[in-house]
């Protein structure tokens, strides 16, 4: 029983943490400038383009990186996105862009290939943002 109890806790407490947060062609423009990102240089907005068949290649550092002072992360799922997929030019998944301020500073995106590796890792991406930050404030 303990155990259980214990399973069910743990469960709870990291169910926060874990929820990924999701943008479609519906969403994109009331999810972004909620947060203050568009027209706001002190937030960044990072979009991952996924798709389902590659999702074993995903950024798998988003928690890690939403943690991160001012700066919220998405998923973009493309079979529910066609008109954003369009407007960002996204050809191969995972494709990730960083914005601030109403403009994509940065795109992150995966070579041609069978692999369709995510073109992205951690301390890459946090210098990505770093550098959009700084671009930004001018």
């Amino acid at each position: 029983m303990k155990k259980v109890l214990l399973f069910i806790v743990l469960l709870l407490l990291s169910t926060p943490a874990m929820s990924q947060e999701w943008i479609n062609d519906k969403s994109f423009n009331e999810k972004i400038n909620s947060q203050g990102g568009f027209g706001d240089s002190d937030n960044i907005i990072v979009v991952e383009f996924w798709a389902h068949f590659n999702k074993d290649n995903a950024f798998q550092e988003w928690n890690e990186l939403a943690s991160l002072d001012g700066v919220k992360y998405y998923r973009c799922d493309i079979a529910l996105s066609p008109l954003m997929k369009k407007e960002y030019k996204v050809r191969m998944v995972p494709t990730i862009l960083i914005f601030s301020g109403g403009s994509a500073y940065i795109k992150f995106k995966a070579k041609a290939g069978l692999d369709l590796l995510c073109p992205v890792d951690y301390p890459k991406m946090v210098r990505a943002i770093e550098v959009v930050k700084k671009e930004s404030q001018y």
